[in-house]
């Protein structure tokens, strides 16, 4: 596994903050992921994530609703409002999700 330099992840994580609001939802789902899949803790970036994430909910596809609340979960990071609102949509969008964002979002929870 790549463990990246701090300084390259302090780097990425100032810029991503700088930028969050610029993210579409695969943007947030995939900086999530990577953090998570790295095991970055960065707090504050998490937190701008679940803001945009809720704000933009709807837009998010099936994958990028697994993909983000695995995420969260995966380094329990809390962020109830944003689980939320990925179980509503999640509720309303069942049907169009993957056996993969089934099992990914069901171990999130």
């Amino acid at each position: 596994r790549f463990e990246p330099a701090a300084a390259s992840m302090r780097l990425l994580g100032a810029e991503a903050m700088l930028r969050i609001g610029e993210f579409e939802a695969q943007e947030l789902s995939n900086t999530a992921w990577a953090l998570a899949t790295l095991g970055v803790r960065a707090p504050q970036l998490f937190e701008a994530i679940a803001r945009e994430s809720e704000q933009d909910i709807r837009e998010f596809k099936p994958q990028e609703l697994a993909n983000t609340v695995w995420a969260f979960a995966t380094l329990s990071v809390p962020a109830h409002q944003l689980f939320e609102a990925i179980a509503r949509e999640s509720e309303q969008r069942i049907g169009s999700f993957r056996p993969q964002n089934l099992a990914n979002t069901a171990w999130a929870f």
